[in-house]
């Protein structure tokens, strides 16, 4: 592993992005940024070329270089149609190049789920590709003044986001939820139940979150994401349809990543409740230790 951590890595490149481009610099242009700060840094061991390929069920890969050659090189599957999608496998792969090669030196073949789950449970080398990725795409200080932390996130907001940098409605979201002092919780499912789920810090201290790592869960029957329309929608739930208190769903169908994206916002109540009775170690707990390691 890389003695720097991932959000390290990633504010010094920021550092001199900021200083080199200023105002101009977004989106982060991965190739060229890649190809420059490895060849800087690690002069004989860069990385050689960014480019497509066919690519079957992986969204992105790092290789070593072909016997005779140095370096390293960053593949993405040129079959993906989205330029954000692309952008942010692009930075996850250069994060894995930072910070995993010395220990992975056969490299990396990265599916969907690698580039689009960000909780350290799912895997900890691809949580932390995702960390410097998120980190490096979207600084969180030029984020807030895009939204404000206090402020309900519209969909519209996010989206311009996901266009400012350059990265998936997704990766978007997730990086709102990591600032916002809203109650919001972002929901992923198909075909009726929910694949995995994140929820803001203050959303965790009130319990609002949903254990997906046991049984399936199934999306509430009454809610947009149980149903089949093929637009954007948006409703008030009354308090007892995701949560016990009133919540805003929005909902968008993802054609890229085939599945449903549910934002839920809840109402400005900070009084915990606990979604089931079992007395292990909470979400909001592995959430604070993670944060403190």
């Amino acid at each position: 592993m890389s003695k720097l951590s991932p959000e390290r890595w990633a504010f010094d490149i920021t550092r001199l992005l900021n200083a080199v481009l200023g105002d101009n610099r977004f989106p982060v242009k991965v190739p060229d940024v890649a190809m420059e700060i490895s060849k800087a840094k690690f002069p004989d061991d860069p990385v050689a070329f960014v480019h497509g390929a066919d690519l079957p069920g992986f969204d992105g890969a790092l290789y070593p270089a072909p016997p005779g050659k140095k370096g390293w090189g960053i593949i993405y599957n040129n079959r993906i149609a989205s330029e954000g999608r692309i952008n942010f496998t692009l930075a996850h792969e250069f994060g894995h190049y930072l910070l995993h090669r010395m220990h992975n030196p056969k490299g990396f073949n990265c599916g969907q789920q690698d580039v689009v789950r960000w909780d350290s449970e799912y895997g900890q080398i691809e949580h932390q590709a995702n960390v410097f990725a998120a980190t490096l795409l979207m600084p969180l200080d030029d984020f807030r003044r895009q939204i404000d932390p206090r402020a309900d996130a519209e969909i519209d907001q996010l989206s311009a986001c996901a266009d400012r940098y350059r990265v998936s409605l997704v990766a978007s979201a997730l990086r709102w939820l990591q600032f916002t002092e809203r109650r919001a919780v972002l929901v992923v499912s198909r075909d009726g139940y929910i694949l995995w789920a994140r929820s803001s810090e203050r959303a965790l201290r009130t319990r609002a979150y949903f254990r997906t790592s046991g049984p399936p869960i199934a999306v509430p029957p009454e809610s947009l994401a149980a149903t089949r329309s093929d637009t954007r929608n948006e409703i008030q739930h009354p308090g007892g349809v995701w949560f016990p208190t009133e919540t805003k769903e929005v909902v968008v169908r993802s054609e890229q990543y085939d599945f449903i994206i549910s934002l839920l916002t809840l109402a400005d109540d900070d009084r915990p409740w606990l979604p089931d009775a079992e007395s292990e170690e909470d979400t909001y707990d592995r959430y604070k230790r993670s944060r403190q390691t």
